[in-house]
């Protein structure tokens, strides 16, 4: 859900694509794989987050992948350890296939449909 009217605005003009989905490459889900079926997607360690995950590195709601129309992006969320795309600490970053998300020891691969 969006936390923003226009995130929730760009969602109703431009559903989110199926197939698009984020993979753990390293931490402790490593192999998990979660589609990314929604127009905002919190990851963090509270109990808040759409993706919890039990990792002391990363913040309570560390950062989100969100979709509007242009497309997917990351936003780091005000995290205390930054999130990374591509190895570049990022603030907010459109995303392709197969770039990496990194929070803490956790590593993500996004992968988006054609």
């Amino acid at each position: 859900m969006g936390s923003n009217g226009s995130a929730q605005e760009a969602s109703h003009e431009r559903a989110v694509p199926p197939g698009a989905a984020v993979r753990v490459l390293r931490g402790f889900y490593e192999g998990l794989e979660l589609p990314l079926d929604r127009d905002w997607l919190v990851i963090g360690r509270g109990r808040g987050a759409d993706l919890v995950i039990h990792e002391p590195t990363i913040s309570r709601a560390h950062a989100a992948v969100g979709f509007r129309e242009e497309g997917f992006f990351v936003q780091d969320l005000g995290s205390t350890n930054g999130t990374y795309l591509n190895g570049s600490r990022r603030e907010r970053a459109e995303l392709e296939d197969g770039d990496e998300i990194q929070m803490g020891r956790l590593l993500l691969r996004v992968h988006l449909p054609q």
